[in-house]
């Protein structure tokens, strides 16, 4: 005859291991959505505010990116470790900032900043004018120490500069600037030098990226067409304003040759990034919604075919960007938010 004792304490047992593998495996995987197979080993690492625009350090073990939350009324400058320990302040808690990145070697880093025309943030934009962005002409880039001292002003040009990154070779930053009247794309040098506009076609050009090997960049940008579009957009851009609503995803040569159009979604299509082979596209788009609210990230090839939807959240996802082996994927999102208007940064397994 069993032991009664003996063969209850094994199934309980048995249960117990059950129930612990069934809950590590929904820990792991609680963060995603179905369909959304690209993704395992999905981790939350912010908790709570707006957090967004997380960019990886050349050494790959930190992130930097713009946040609100707590004291701060409209965004910072924080750097964090990779499971989003240790975030700190590295820009100055005054004015509003965006657009931060790393520069070769990690001890320095770049991003914009109003803080030089007013400690307070900035008015938000009117949106008696309808959902607007706005370029704010006392937005400058600034280069600092990766602790946030020795800060350095770049750009003293009239007008909005902002959007700065940097190629992944080290060589350039490219940034959007509204210094000749229309948003446009240039370049310059690490140190401020050699400014060199890129882009020359009416709309907005803006949020580029370089490839992996330095050799391209792709953007998102505007074109109005119609009569009444183009009026629109002159009247909001003389004011600094700029309608985000139908956005294209752009590439072209670093030296802005060869401009190709991926998407034609007349939709609203942004934050692109290189796959590090640099052959194809990942992007936020509401593409997919009937309401225009809810933006997934996408991914389409150099030539524009072969579109792939990547994530299957009802809200938001946005700011992708890969790792430099490919082997994890970094990005925004509402998902499993504390509270409305929370923006959380997730890391997570790419799977091909």
């Amino acid at each position: 005859m069993k032991n009664p004792i003996k063969y209850t304490a094994i199934i309980l047992f048995l249960q117990i291991i059950t129930i612990t593998n069934l809950n590590s495996q929904d820990n792991k995987e609680k963060y995603l959505f179905p369909g959304e197979n690209h993704f395992k080993n999905i981790k939350m690492i912010t908790n709570g505010g707006e957090n967004a625009e997380a960019y990886l350090s050349f050494d790959q073990k930190k992130l930097i990116l713009q946040a609100t939350f707590g004291k701060y009324e409209c965004d910072q400058i924080f750097t964090m470790n990779l499971d989003g320990t240790n975030k700190t302040l590295v820009s100055t808690g005054k004015g509003r900032t965006t657009c931060s990145y790393y520069l070769p070697g990690d001890s320095t880093i770049i991003y914009a900043s109003t803080h030089l025309a007013d400690v307070n943030c900035p008015p938000p934009p009117d949106r008696s004018k309808g959902y607007v962005w706005k370029l704010y002409d006392s937005f400058d880039i600034f280069k600092a120490n990766a602790d946030g001292t020795n800060l350095t002003r770049l750009t003293v040009a009239p007008g909005y500069d902002a959007e700065a990154t940097l190629s992944p070779i080290g060589d350039k930053i490219v940034f959007t600037s509204t210094r000749d009247g229309d948003p446009e794309i240039y370049t310059m040098d690490l140190d401020g030098s050699n400014q060199t506009r890129l882009t020359f076609h009416k709309g907005y050009d803006g949020g580029p990226f370089f490839s992996q090997d330095g050799k391209k960049i792709v953007f998102r940008a505007s074109s109005p067409i119609t009569k009444k579009d183009l009026e629109d957009y002159n009247d909001l851009v003389k004011n600094g304003l700029v309608r985000p609503t139908t956005l294209e995803i752009y590439v072209m040569d670093a030296d802005g040759k060869n401009v190709k159009q991926l998407t034609n979604f007349n939709k609203a299509s942004f934050a692109p990034y290189f796959t590090p082979d640099s052959k194809k596209i990942i992007f936020s788009s509401n593409v997919n919604s009937k309401t225009g609210r809810n933006f997934d990230l996408y991914m389409i090839n150099i030539d524009g075919a072969g579109l792939e939807q990547i994530t299957f959240h009802d809200q938001f996802d946005g700011f992708p960007m890969f790792t430099n082996d490919g082997k994890k994927l970094i990005f925004a999102s509402n998902r499993f938010n504390g509270k409305p208007g929370d923006t959380n940064i997730f890391i997570a397994d790419w799977i091909e």
